[in-house]
């Protein structure tokens, strides 16, 4: 057996190609997403808990999220995911910049700088706004260009679509880092 890894965007490549084209579509972006998902996997790696933040229109895709990452049939390690709407309730009615100190300072509190926030949806969206403060944070931001952003056209037709296929992507590249089988850096 080799002890050869592949570096994150071979295997992403590899990963894509294994679909039997319906991932063709993110062949060509595959160096922006494997330079934005290998650094959310490495932080899930160094055992931070995620925030999971998404806009209105994709709430089902978070509990789609909450409810298969760690469910019962995986076999691997459970990781630390859970929603900003269980840290804080009123998360919707937060408006200003104040409001949003005082709860990423209980996050800060809470998980001792300890966590990533991962933020899907509409760029301009304010339930965005504390995943933007961050420097670490992972987005999956729709009609925005942002530094740790794997970009989307909200008003792709196949965008629900285009989402459970990252979903099942990110899912393979999180076995693969924990197991081993890729080079992150």
């Amino acid at each position: 057996m080799s002890d050869y890894q592949p570096d994150f965007p071979q295997w992403s490549l590899d990963a894509i190609r294994d679909e039997d084209g319906a991932l063709s579509w993110l062949e060509e972006q595959r160096f922006n997403w494997a330079a934005t998902s290998s650094a959310a996997l490495s932080s899930i790696l160094e055992g931070k808990t995620i925030i999971l933040i998404t806009d209105e229109k994709r709430k089902w895709f978070e509990n789609y999220i909450l409810s298969s990452i760690n469910n019962d049939k995986i076999d691997r390690p459970i990781i630390p995911i859970v929603s900003i709407d269980s840290l804080y309730i009123h998360y919707n009615n937060i408006n200003g910049g104040e409001m949003i100190d005082i709860v990423d300072d209980m996050i800060s509190l809470s998980y001792k700088d300890n966590y990533i926030f991962w933020y899907i949806g509409i760029g301009d969206d304010k339930r965005s706004d504390i995943a933007k403060r961050k420097d670490d944070a992972y987005f999956w931001l729709f009609d925005e260009e942002l530094n740790n952003a794997f970009t989307l056209k909200s008003y792709d037709s196949h965008l629900d679509i285009k989402l459970l296929q990252l979903y099942r992507l990110f899912n393979a590249s999180l076995n693969a880092a924990m197991f081993g089988e890729v080079d992150l850096d």
